[in-house]
């Protein structure tokens, strides 16, 4: 049984491994089989703005496109969160007319991203990754539809076992994003955290990437 990887920056070619390798619209590498696409607020460039959103219309046409990002919010930059705020939302527009999940980058804006889910009545599903806040606010984020998924804090924080194991079957993903850490060693700890094996925990994530992608 395969592992899949929600979000990573490092495309390994690992035939046990289904990666989801995240991608910016002005370094595309065509050579990744199945990738995101996305404007990450922290890059987020005015004058490039049109021919990054026009890439990623292209690319969000193609079958090996799976989702849109990542994209999201981030109050700790000093790109000026009405700038994010409008950049996301075109994302989103995008997401939703080519029926595609969308992969969050989110810091310290959860209101801001639960108001515009309701506001715009988002209906593809929105995956929030490298989830390293409290048991409670997951529980609310779960509560709005979103999607978790973990890898970094997972491995480097203690009280994160406790967040991921509250976490329902059916509302996680797991992830290495940019760690030097292999997935496999991510699944051994979420199992751990779960209290099953390896071999279930696939099953699992396996179940919930066929429903979101």
């Amino acid at each position: 049984m395969k592992f899949y990887n929600l979000h990573t920056h490092k495309f390994t070619n690992n035939p046990d491994i289904f990666e989801l390798v995240n991608q910016y619209p002005w370094e595309f590498d065509e050579s990744i089989p199945y990738y995101s696409i996305g404007i990450h607020p922290w890059y987020i460039n005015e004058n490039r703005l049109a021919t990054d959103l026009k890439i990623i219309e292209e690319k969000l046409q193609l079958s090996e496109c799976l989702a849109l990002g990542e994209c999201g919010l981030d109050k700790r930059i000093e790109v000026p969160m009405a700038l994010q705020i409008e950049v996301f939302q075109k994302q989103i527009a995008l997401a939703e007319k080519y029926q595609k999940p969308l992969v969050l980058h989110l810091v310290a804006a959860f209101d801001e991203l639960i108001e515009i889910k309701k506001r715009l009545k988002i209906s593809v599903p929105i995956v929030i990754h490298g989830f390293s806040k409290s048991e409670q606010l997951a529980k609310q984020l779960i509560d709005n539809g979103f999607y978790l998924s973990f890898g970094k804090y997972l491995l480097r924080n203690k009280e994160m076992e406790t967040v991921f194991k509250s976490i329902p079957n059916d509302k996680f993903f797991l992830e290495t994003d940019t760690i030097e850490e292999t997935l496999e060693e991510v699944y051994q700890k979420a199992a751990l955290c779960k209290t099953i094996s390896v071999e279930e925990l696939q099953e699992i994530v396996e179940k919930n990437w066929e429903k979101v992608f």
